[in-house]
């Protein structure tokens, strides 16, 4: 028996056929269209068609999302791709390099965070005997807020910026 012939996939496809093919509600298609995320055409009965690269497209909205970046910081890459024509290669890649820095520190607080738990890491918590030695009187908010170790900064930092007239530390008394 001969193999059955494929039908040539659409190149167009409405929402459902969106919503389906990449796992996204449909009102999350709505959205990410209202927001300049995709881009859409209308038909004669005026119904959203997506070209297919919106399926490219969602898939990297959605992964840029659950990596911690802003739908803000998602549209300005976006927007560096071509509006006349499917991005190739070399535009996905150039429209990459936008985030990469972010990404590069987000991945070293991921590792951080899977490897240094166990050591003081300049939140203030001061539960642990490394956080008497590494952030004495919690040096570290001299920093900023947050995990200060895990954002790159040392104990050492923490101490030049002490120095310096500090902030006050919502966490002392006065």
């Amino acid at each position: 028996m001969p193999p059955k012939k494929s039908q040539p996939l659409p190149t167009l496809l409405t929402i459902g056929q969106l919503s389906t093919r990449a796992g996204v509600a449909a009102s999350a298609l709505r959205f990410y269209e209202s927001q300049g995320l995709l881009r859409t055409s209308r038909s004669g009965k005026n119904q959203r068609r997506f070209d297919r690269d919106a399926l490219r497209r969602v898939a990297l909205i959605r992964a840029a999302q659950q990596v911690g970046l802003s739908l803000e910081e998602i549209k300005s890459a976006l927007d560096t791709l071509p509006d006349d024509r499917n991005a190739s290669a070399a535009d996905w890649k150039a429209m990459a390099k936008q985030w990469q820095g972010k990404l590069d520190e987000r991945i070293t607080i991921i590792e951080r965070l899977r490897t240094d738990s166990s050591a003081c890491i300049g939140c203030g918590c001061m539960t642990l005997n490394s956080c008497t030695r590494d952030n004495p009187n919690d040096v570290a908010y001299t920093l900023g807020h947050g995990p200060q170790y895990w954002y790159g900064h040392t104990p050492a930092d923490a101490a030049a910026a002490a120095i310096k007239p500090p902030k006050r530390n919502p966490l002392q008394g006065r």
